[in-house]
């Protein structure tokens, strides 16, 4: 965090972008870090239906953040994430665009830190996040 108490995108971006070369602890890490730290029905996670005694895999995330929507579909384990960024004004997209993965923890990071701005809960999990005290 910086030191007016608002996270540092750079660092911010760096946290969200750590586990992206293992794709399946990329999609769990992190919908488990955002679903902690947004609001309820903020994040929307798709999983794979497992065979019986294996875990799911996350294959589509959803962040709604006010007028951004932000879609990280995670097909098949080979496949490459396909990123969304989306701008939606009282539920009507208005704009969506296909991002590449580092655009799209680019894009999240920067909605986070707004989000974190006003929100005390945000904020606490991002320093979590960001392992800062």
């Amino acid at each position: 965090m910086t030191t007016d108490d608002r996270p540092d995108l750079a660092l911010l971006t760096a946290a969200l972008s750590r586990d992206t070369a293992d794709l399946a602890v990329y999609g769990q890490v992190l919908a488990a870090a955002l679903a902690e730290a947004l609001p309820a029905g903020t994040v929307r996670v798709e999983r794979s239906r497992g065979l019986p005694g294996r875990a799911s895999r996350v294959t589509r995330l959803e962040i709604a953040l006010d007028e951004r929507r932000l879609v990280l579909a995670m097909p098949r384990r080979r496949d490459r994430p396909v990123g969304e960024v989306a701008t939606v004004v009282r539920g009507v997209v208005l704009s969506s665009r296909p991002v590449p993965l580092a655009e799209w923890t680019a894009e999240l990071a920067a909605a986070l830190a707004a989000r974190a701005a006003s929100d005390a809960r945000a904020r606490a999990a991002l320093a979590r996040l960001l392992d800062v005290p």
